[in-house]
């Protein structure tokens, strides 16, 4: 893997990166673009990934533990058993359109304003997560957990297959669209004919 040799890169270019299983601890990726890559099973540990692109790439049981992903752009990329709870919570700002997240954890996270556009996200855990002003607009979340979350301005506009607990999640001023905003009254034990 003499691409990857070095520690810093920045203004680069990774089409049909091949690292599955590989070692990537402590890099540094500096508004880079990575292109049809697979990482799966990649360890990321402590590496930062600033201002940079992801596209159509697999990003499946990365190891993110004290990983900075700032500014990050994935589209069309591929995420299933991601801890994202391991990420450097500080410096975390990220977006997803046309992603595939499955079996992720973005527990105990600060995603304000993170957009998930067009994704399709099953299984995936979002507790004590702030997710206030996050969009989630025309994604399916289906079988996905929102618990002790702040979805305050939240905009789910056209998502469906959603299940939010309006008495463990806070929701003043979130956007939802008829007729899927009927779920939220599947967690009152109540009778609508």
């Amino acid at each position: 893997m003499p691409l990857l040799s070095g520690k810093e890169f920045e203004n680069q270019i990774f089409k049909k990166l091949v690292c599955i299983e590989k070692e990537l601890k402590n890099k540094v990726f500096s508004y880079c673009i990575f292109e049809h890559c697979d990482l799966t099973k990649c360890n990321l540990t402590s590496s930062k990934f600033l201002e940079c692109k992801m596209d159509n790439c697999n990003l499946s049981l990365v190891k993110l533990d004290g990983c900075r992903l700032q500014g990050i752009e994935f589209q069309n990329c591929k995420f299933v058993g991601v801890n994202f709870g391991k990420c450097d919570p500080i410096f975390l700002k990220m977006k997803f359109t046309n992603c595939l997240i499955d079996t992720s954890n973005y527990s105990d996270l600060t995603l304000k304003n993170t957009q998930f556009l067009h994704c399709t996200i099953r299984d995936t855990h979002f507790t004590n997560t702030n997710l206030a002003e996050a969009i989630f607009s025309e994604s399916d979340l289906r079988g996905t957990i929102f618990h002790h979350c702040n979805l305050n301005n939240a905009n789910f506009i056209g998502a469906i297959n959603y299940s939010i607990n309006p008495l463990t999640n806070l929701l003043k001023g979130t956007k939802f669209s008829k007729p899927e905003v009927l779920a939220l009254l599947d967690h009152f034990d109540i009778i609508i004919e």
